[in-house]
């Protein structure tokens, strides 16, 4: 059998994986976890270094969706605790989009829950989306929208969208099960839609919705096939008043080995570990950035996320750098941590080095 150090070369060596070296990854033990994050390390440290990208979602309009999505707390009929409203306001979106900006943020991320954006949607779109490029010329803006007509991409990206995210989510064999309002292929359109218009296209995936390893590697193939420029994978936070209320197929562990094994498939596109990993991965957060390149600040769409101050710790602390920010230096001492410790009547603490 393959060893995760073999599977690393190959990819370095732009070979493809065939699905039962993906399956091994996915199957394998939590003893052999360290091993391989440390082989994948190396493909993520060949293409992207020890930088990390931030994003900053922006919830453009919460709740009321037509579509029937089993997994998501703002579809037709969700019972879910989650707040509902319509379409921001230009100036509550570009007030919201700083403040991900003025936290790090590279990418804003801009969001509105139902099937897709009626022609009247997308030109409420353009006086924010214009304020926040000029506002920030280097930031990027992507859009999440729906599904997603040809000319609607033509317009987004006339007016500086420059990506759109459309997620894949599970196989098309298990597509229906989560969702019967709309098809895999529709899916799959509307990237295609976007990456014609010139926009890049940002597509992932849902785990833990009950699918089984080879979805999960079948998925990835249809990725693939895409070619995304970035890759989001979310863990699904099973919310009550939700069909898939309760349902909590993961472990960290797990978590870790579905990030490696799509950095594996996509070694030189942006990874993006987004929902759900706070609640996942938990202490194992750190491991995650020896895989994936790109995290979310702050909340998501409705639930929450961790500060995003302890996000910009967590990554300088484990060692790695935020993309396009000066190097920071956060405080060495904590004594908060360690003053509760005794080392004998009289003793001063050392200074940190």
């Amino acid at each position: 059998m393959a060893t995760f150090d073999s599977l690393a070369e190959k990819v370095l060596q732009r070979e493809p994986l065939p699905r039962t070296d993906l399956l091994s990854v996915l199957t394998s033990s939590d003893d052999e976890l360290l091993d391989l994050v440390s082989a994948v390390f190396r493909v993520r440290l060949a293409y992207f270094g020890r930088r990390v990208k931030l994003n900053y979602l922006v919830n453009l309009k919460s709740g009321l969706c037509p579509e029937d999505c089993t997994y998501c707390s703002q579809r037709l009929g969700s019972a879910a605790d989650i707040a509902t409203y319509t379409w921001l306001s230009t100036e509550q979106t570009r007030e919201a989009a700083s403040c991900g900006i003025a936290a790090g943020a590279s990418r804003v991320c801009l969001v509105a829950s139902g099937r897709g954006p009626t022609n009247r949607d997308v030109a409420r779109l353009t006086p924010a989306i214009e304020q926040i490029k000029a506002d920030n010329p280097d930031v990027e803006v992507c859009a999440c929208l729906g599904l997603l007509s040809g000319d609607q991409a033509q317009e987004l990206s006339g007016c500086g969208v420059d990506a759109y995210n459309h997620n894949l989510n599970t196989s098309e064999a298990r597509y229906s099960d989560i969702c019967t309002t709309h098809s895999f292929a529709d899916r799959v359109q509307t990237v295609h839609n976007a990456k014609d218009a010139g926009l890049s296209p940002c597509s992932g995936l849902i785990a833990g919705l009950g699918e089984t390893n080879d979805d999960l590697v079948d998925a990835l193939y249809a990725l693939r096939d895409l070619d995304p420029d970035s890759v989001p994978v979310n863990f699904l936070i099973p919310f009550d008043g939700t069909p898939l209320a309760g349902q909590w197929h993961l472990t960290p562990q797990h978590c870790l080995r579905i990030l490696a094994a799509t950095r594996l498939v996509f070694p030189d596109v942006e990874v993006r570990v987004a929902g759900g990993r706070e609640v996942h991965l938990r202490s194992l957060q750190p491991l995650a950035l020896h895989i994936a390149n790109s995290v979310f600040l702050g909340d998501y769409l409705t639930s929450e996320g961790q500060p995003g101050a302890s996000d910009r710790e967590m990554i300088h602390e484990a060692g790695f750098t935020v993309e396009g920010a000066e190097e920071e230096t956060l405080p060495r001492e904590r004594r908060d941590l360690v003053a509760t410790r005794h080392r004998g009547a009289g003793t001063s603490l050392p200074p940190n080095t």
